[in-house]
Order: C-alpha cells, then structure tokens, then sequence
C-alpha cells in the first residue's frame, strides 16, 4: 500500500515502488493499492499488506484500524502505537512517563500566541502531527517566532515548540528486537529539513556512526526506549540528537520510515548485514508470525503481499 492522501505522498509513492520491486525479486505475488482518497479495496485471498504510506492516515493509526477490522495481517506498529508516535506531543509525554530524555517543550493552537514564558532562542516548531519535516520552523530569534508559527500552523490545529538541542542529529533503526548501528546525519548547508531530506546530495550519513561504543550504546538504548514507550512492535525508526556531552535527546518515533532503497532504515540495515530485499523480507516475516500458527509460519512464494 503506498501513495496514500497525506502531505508525503511523493514520498511514499517512492517507497512503495522500491519494496515492490524487491518483494517480487524474492518471488512474491505483489498488488500495488494507492489509497488516494483514504479507501482501498484488497486482492481476495490477500496474506499480508506491506505498509509503505506515510503521514496522515497511513501513520496515525487510521489504516492500521481498517486492517484489524478486516482481520487482515500488516507491517509495522498497531492502530494505538501509531498514534501514539504520530502525534509528537503524546510520544513527549510517553517518553516522560518512561524516563526516555527529551526536549523541553510547550504547545500552541493560536497563530497569535505569545512568545512562551521560561524559553528562549533558538526553537524548534513543528506540526504536532506531520512527518518527513514537514512544516518544521526554527526560532533563532524572537522575532522569528510569529511567522515561524504561522507556517507551522498551515499543516496542523496545535504545533509542538521545543528547545533547538545543539549537537549531532542522529537516527537508530529498530527491527524485531534487534537495534541496528547509529546513523549520523549531516546536513551540508543548513538543518535537516523537509529540502535536505529530500534533495540528492544536500545531506551527508554515516553508518556506523562515529561515536565511542559506550555513547553509541546510549543512543541505542535512548532510541529504544522511546520504541517502548509508544508501544511500538515490529519495526520503526527514532530520531536522536546528541549533545556535545554524548548525551542522547530523543526527537520523535517514526513507525513507518522511508523505505527507498537510499532511506536511513535500509542504510542501517545493510550495515547490520541485511540487504533491502532481506530487509523487506523481515517486515512481512514479522507481520505473519503473529497470525500465522508456528508449524506454518514460513513464507509461501504465493504470498500476496500488498504494497
């Protein structure tokens, strides 16, 4: 399933196209769906759908419901943990009520809000419910703050303003209960922003990152608590800053990151030693093992795979 209605549509049409493509590499039967208008008719006899959607709808937990009311297996986190991670300020709050580190952070519904008490320059503001940066406004000044608001409030009723964490921005994939290696990401000019993110050559990573073992543990630890607190199974991505002190800062939970053959997922996989194709592989395995009875759980060639 790819596509989809959301702000990342793009995104996700690219995605789905990748993990197409390698399923049926690997023999499978795939069907694509694009739910452009939040609805979807399934192939009959269909074993398991690969999410490949992302922002509204496809990571809020709405599509993950349609599943279970279907009864049919899915990748990635369920209905609840996906909104969870969906709505930044409730995987703040989980990760407060868990111990996880994060920003300190307020909220604002009102384009005409005042500068928040007790805060001060740089900010980051953002959409409390859109991903892929999209929306993202920094505060480097006070009188950045009003417009800054403004344009964050175009992609959602409430935006989530936080203390800008000064130091390395980083990202740790999750698959199964493996953590993989740390992925540093670096920015060539600028932050790392919906145009970095998107732009060949505008962004430089690196996997492993290049942090000591008992700092790069603590990322990973941090990363994974942060999967924990949101409920989250299966797979996600958590994006991590880093302070100068080696101190973890966790940003937000990503339950259905990009899956291009160049995303940071698959990047950190393949230094863990698994491929795209085997990457890919191990979503649907996950997804089947928790609907399919352990004598007949391997993979049958004619899975339909719905992507």
């Amino acid at each position: 399933m790819l596509g989809g209605p959301s702000a990342e549509r793009e995104v996700s049409l690219r995605s789905g196209a990748a993990v197409a493509a390698a399923l049926r590499s690997l023999g499978h039967q795939v069907s694509e769906i694009d739910p452009k208008s939040g609805g979807f008719v399934l192939r009959e006899k269909t074993d398991v759908v690969f999410l490949a959607l992302h922002g509204t709808y496809g990571e809020d937990g709405t599509v993950q419901k349609q599943l279970d009311e279907l009864g049919v297996p899915y990748t990635g986190c369920d209905a609840d943990a996906s909104r969870i991670a969906f709505d930044k300020v409730l995987t703040k709050q989980s990760c407060i009520e868990t111990g996880v580190p994060t920003a300190k952070f307020v909220t604002v519904q009102s384009a005409v809000a005042d500068f928040p008490e007790n805060f001060s320059p740089p900010l980051v503001v953002k959409p409390a419910r859109q991903g892929s940066s999209v929306g993202l406004q920094f505060v480097e000044r006070i009188e950045d703050w009003s417009g800054a608001l403004t344009e964050a409030l175009k992609f959602d009723s409430e935006v989530l303003v936080e203390e800008k964490i000064i130091g390395r921005e980083t990202t740790v994939g999750i698959i199964g209960e493996k953590v993989l290696p740390v992925v540093e990401v670096r920015p060539k000019v600028g932050a790392y922003d919906y145009k970095n993110k998107y732009t060949a050559g505008n962004t430089e990573y690196f996997c492993p990152a290049d942090f000591d073992a008992a700092t790069a543990q603590r990322i990973q630890a941090a990363a994974l608590g942060a999967f924990q607190a949101i409920g989250g199974r299966d797979y996600a991505r958590v994006d991590v800053m880093v302070r100068a002190d080696g101190s973890p800062v966790v940003l937000e939970v990503n339950t259905l990151p990009g899956m291009t053959e160049t995303s940071l997922l698959p990047k950190a996989a393949a230094a863990a030693g698994l491929n795209y194709a085997a990457l890919c592989q191990r979503m649907i395995d996950l997804a089947l093992e928790r609907n399919i009875p352990a004598h007949s759980s391997r993979v049958r060639k004619e899975v339909a795979a719905m992507v």
